[in-house]
């Protein structure tokens, strides 16, 4: 962020104050939580699986991984060629110049030009609304809808993710290192940050162009990628012994359609 300095550009003086206080601080805190795990009895999460897997995710953070920045500079040619056609096309159909990425300019044109419904919503600002929901429920109600949603998807993935993720590169490690978060979300997984790597896209072929992007150290190996089926719903099926959830699937049924029935 704007706040954040390198720490060699941190006087000495200053640094050793911080640091100290932040020990103070970290020391303070670890009496108070201790107390707190053995009150609320979950001694065992924190002991033998909280703990033990800060150096799984330490090592994963310090070992980066690799982006090949030169797929990704091709790639954002490409994108950026598509967002100059699509503003064509756009600009064409709506018989127009304007700035698509203006919300207020895009909602004169949709709403007060060329119409497309009557009663158009309105934000707290008095400007018609082109949230992606709004665009999404008159999504057939003409041709340029479908144009604007799509520049929009580009945008963000060339914003986002082709742009940005290179920026985010070590000079040293030559990799990008993400900051794995243990204890910050309320289903137990685990989120990442600068960047979120948890995040990139997969469902669209654009997606999985970035995708492409994440290459492994060198060719002796592979990435591959792993996810389990529905794991929450099987670990609460043999914690809570419920036959209809078990028989789901063991059965391999469909288990919300289960649930439901």
């Amino acid at each position: 962020g704007k706040q954040k300095k390198e720490i060699e550009t941190i006087d000495h003086e200053d640094l050793s104050v911080l640091c100290n206080e932040q020990t103070n601080a970290n020391w303070k805190l670890y009496h108070i939580f201790k107390k707190k795990i053995k009150e609320i009895q979950i001694n065992t999460l924190f002991e033998d699986i909280e703990m033990p897997l800060i150096k799984v995710l330490a090592k994963m953070e310090i070992e980066g991984i690799r982006l090949d920045n030169e797929r990704l500079s091709k790639y954002a040619i490409v994108l950026s060629n598509e967002l100059i056609n699509l503003t064509k096309e756009i600009q064409n159909l709506s018989e127009e110049e304007f700035n698509i990425a203006s919300p207020k300019q895009l909602g004169n044109v949709l709403f007060e030009k060329m119409k497309l419904i009557s009663k158009p919503k309105k934000t707290k600002s008095g400007q018609y609304s082109t949230s992606e929901v709004t665009l999404q429920k008159i999504r057939g109600k003409h041709p340029i809808i479908e144009k604007i949603l799509e520049y929009r998807e580009i945008k963000k993935l060339l914003s986002t993710y082709v742009l940005s993720l290179p920026a985010l590169i070590n000079k040293n490690t030559r990799k990008i290192h993400t900051t794995f978060n243990q204890t910050v979300t309320t289903t137990g997984r685990l989120s990442s940050t600068n960047p979120n790597l948890q995040n990139i896209p997969i469902r669209t072929e654009r997606g999985k162009k970035i995708r492409e992007g994440f290459i492994p150290n060198d060719e002796k190996y592979i990435i591959l990628s792993a996810d389990y089926s529905q794991i929450e719903l099987r670990i609460v099926a043999s914690l809570s012994g419920d036959n209809h959830m078990l028989e789901a699937f063991k059965n391999k049924k469909d288990i919300h359609l289960a649930t439901a029935a």
